[in-house]
């Protein structure tokens, strides 16, 4: 995470939604939807960067409220704040979650990895009425398959079009399973770990949805899929290798829904064209 510092406008609207709080020590990480600013060990406050993520926030935020006492064996970010407006922003502050990320390929213990997707599967849904996204939300939402074949696979390479076909009709062709809660985007810096192995938090719920777990499952490949593939059953391994051969197109279709400019979606064609060769390469974890 490349971390900044923090403009005086966004200081601003952090001491806003943290009255009196010292900010001494502040820094400033920005994704695609907000700007974090980061008061270690104390809390976070999220300033929403676009009118999406304006609307999305009371209801994100009402999430977290709900999954802090769902007893969950692990840390989820707690609404300090009701979601304000201050300097033209919408924002809210969250607690501070311990723990560091991973690098990629690195920690999580199946033990521990198993441990996550049980508590995920375990959550009631109905409990969360409202306040989650729907599946493929990030990526065209029902209209996923849709946009993926019209959208997506003719701006492709040609060389390389017949390949992402032929992952996209593979994940439709997956047999239907049970949705539970999925959190969406587990890797990285979503997922904070103690010293010694613990998964102590989690973080970022915006993709929260009820799916197939196995998407969960392939986004904790980032910790390898040897360490995936001994904490699920086989069936779900094969799900969640499915899902994850579509990831890489699923940038493409974010930049064309989120109305980017033709050359920036050219360049998330090349990226999504270099990740079908980098993973046509790939022994399957099923092998």
């Amino acid at each position: 995470m490349v971390l900044d510092h923090v403009p005086e406008e966004l200081l601003a609207v952090a001491a806003a939604a943290l009255p009196g709080q010292n900010f001494r020590g502040a820094a400033l990480a920005s994704g695609g939807s907000h700007h974090v600013v980061l008061l270690p060990g104390v809390a976070v406050v999220r300033i929403a960067r676009n009118s999406t993520a304006v609307a999305a926030l009371p209801r994100r935020t009402e999430l977290l409220r709900r999954l802090a006492v769902a007893e969950l064996p692990f840390a989820v970010p707690v609404p300090l704040s009701e979601v304000i407006r201050a300097e033209g922003h919408t924002a809210v502050a969250l607690s501070w979650l311990d723990g560091q990320p991973c690098p990629q390929g690195g920690g999580g213990e199946p033990k521990e990895l198993a441990r996550l997707l049980h508590a995920l599967r375990e959550v009631d849904c109905r409990d969360l009425h409202g306040l989650l996204g729907e599946p493929h939300e990030y990526a065209g939402g029902e209209r996923w398959a849709e946009i993926m074949e019209q959208d997506v696979v003719p701006r492709l390479p040609r060389a390389w079009q017949p390949e992402a076909r032929r992952r996209v009709h593979a994940a439709l062709d997956l047999p239907a399973v049970a949705a539970s809660l999925v959190h969406g985007d587990l890797a990285g810096a979503n997922l904070h770990w103690s010293e010694d192995g613990r998964l102590l938090g989690v973080l970022d719920w915006d993709l929260a949805q009820p799916f197939d777990p196995a998407v969960d499952v392939a986004c904790l490949a980032w910790h390898g899929w040897d360490k995936v593939a001994a904490a699920v059953g086989r069936r779900t391994l094969h799900r969640a290798w499915t899902w994850y051969l579509t990831f890489g197109l699923e940038q493409v279709s974010f930049a064309l829904l989120n109305g980017e400019p033709d050359h920036v979606v050219a360049q998330w064609c090349a990226t999504a064209a270099a990740w079908l060769d980098r993973t046509a390469h790939l022994e399957s974890p099923l092998a």
